[in-house]
């Protein structure tokens, strides 16, 4: 299956050609595989052959995008130094134990980042799977979709929609076709995704071909109850960003677009949000049949679905300007109470109702901080708990005064359940929980 090609070094040999990948901390990594390109606006091409290289890829590609301002405060500084703004962003990296048995076939879990379907990539150190791999023995994939303008605005054939829902299709498509080269088991799949990305993996659910080509999902904060009613806003940013279609810099589209954001405040709540998934183009189906199809596809992906207590305590509290800096603390908490509630817990409880009721197999989850931290259990708070890189993580705004040894001894017990689940399906009432999490079978 692989040669060793020198020390620190593998070479895969795949179905889609050889891929050199790296060994690392017990590990090996094999970074950026493009699995598709893509004009803009255009579906993504598959790649038939890998572009093997015989050196490791330095820079990490990403797709054009503005840096957050409130990511680098709340979460780490960016170092642009490491990565290489690419328009076509359909690059997988896999992560897998440096130490097979022979034959061996390890579940594979496939990571699809958040960012509000406008800022990330598959790749980032504060994502970085390796702990968990060597941990439960688990392999990792990590996709990176185009976003914002590129991926999931569109209104008409030549600016179609949800083209980065596509993307991460073509990626689902790839791994069926080559994991088993790198020890995976094709026939145990599971997305994972925090955020946009738990949205993102939600509609996969109801999308059309992706029939096989997982089995399992694990949703973290995914904003569901932005999902609805969008047809008005998405059709006046699409039509007010008409002018940069034909923009050759895609850096200048990301930059010009921000000026048109603060319009969109009229629509409420869901204008936190401007890029989405939409509803009525493929390969979703409209809006008022997304309830009957997820009960229709209930019995096919057991899920994991579940929220931090204090989501949007990471946008409310840490305000650096606005109403939110002069409100009473005890307002600012019901206000995080209430918005969490709006955004992402009963919409996850009406899905999960919806679900069984269709004769899924789900499992709902609240995690909570024990600790007397300012922002509590916020968005973001359980990437740590799963991602646990210390050193990318350590002086994250959102940890402040929370030892480094309570996110990871939490997190090593939340990464066996979400392996356990990973390779069953199933979490058992026996097996060992934190004390931050609330866990219950739907």
């Amino acid at each position: 299956m692989t040669t060793q090609q020198n020390i620190g070094t593998h070479t895969f040999q795949t179905p889609f050609g050889k891929i050199l990948a790296l060994k690392e901390n017990g590990v090996i990594k094999a970074k950026s595989i493009r699995y598709a390109r893509s004009e803009r606006y255009k579906s993504p091409v598959p790649l038939e052959v890998a572009e093997f290289s015989e050196e490791i890829i330095d820079k990490i590609p990403v797709c054009p995008q503005n840096i957050s301002p409130l990511l680098e405060r709340l979460i780490g500084k960016t170092d642009i130094e490491r990565f290489h703004p690419d328009e076509s962003t359909q690059f997988l990296t896999i992560t897998r134990p440096e130490n097979l048995n022979k034959n061996e076939e390890l579940p594979v879990v496939v990571w699809i980042h958040g960012g509000s379907y406008e800022i990330g990539c598959g790749d980032l150190p504060t994502s970085d799977p390796t702990v968990w791999v060597k941990e439960q023995n688990i392999i990792v994939v990590s996709i990176s979709y185009r976003l914002g303008l590129f991926g999931f605005l569109g209104g008409d054939e030549n600016r179609p929609a949800n083209l980065g829902l596509f993307d991460i299709i073509e990626a689902l498509k790839w791994i069926q076709k080559n994991i088993q080269s790198f020890g995976g088991n094709l026939k145990n799949i599971t997305l994972f995704g925090q955020s946009s990305g738990g949205d993102a993996i939600a509609h996969l659910m109801i999308s059309e071909g992706v029939e096989n080509l997982f089995h399992r999902a694990i949703i973290h904060s995914a904003p569901l109850g932005f999902r609805h009613k969008r047809q008005k806003m998405s059709s006046e940013f699409f039509r007010k960003t008409e002018f940069l279609k034909n923009e050759t810099n895609p850096l200048k589209m990301v930059e010009k677009y921000v000026n048109f954001l603060p319009s969109f405040n009229k629509y409420g709540l869901k204008s936190s949000m401007p890029f989405c998934t939409q509803y009525g183009y493929p390969p979703l189906c409209n809006e008022e049949e997304s309830l009957e199809k997820w009960k229709e596809n209930a019995k096919k992906y057991d899920v994991l679905m579940g929220l931090n207590n204090d989501e949007t305590a990471f946008y409310v509290k840490t305000a650096e300007k606005g109403i939110y800096t002069y409100l009473p603390h005890k307002i600012l908490n019901k206000i995080v109470r209430r918005t969490t509630e709006f955004i992402y817990e009963k919409p996850a409880n009406i899905f999960a109702e919806n679900y069984i009721s269709g004769g899924g197999n789900i499992y709902l989850f609240k995690i909570h901080s024990t600790l007397n931290n300012y922002i509590g259990a916020s968005h973001c708070f359980d990437l740590p708990l799963i991602f646990a890189n210390e050193t990318a993580w350590k002086s994250s705004a959102i940890l402040k005064d929370i030892p480094w040894k309570y996110i990871f001894e939490n997190g090593r017990k939340i990464r066996s359940l979400w392996a356990e689940f990973a390779r069953t399906g199933k979490i058992s009432d026996d097996s060992e929980k934190p004390e931050i999490l609330h866990l219950r079978k739907v």
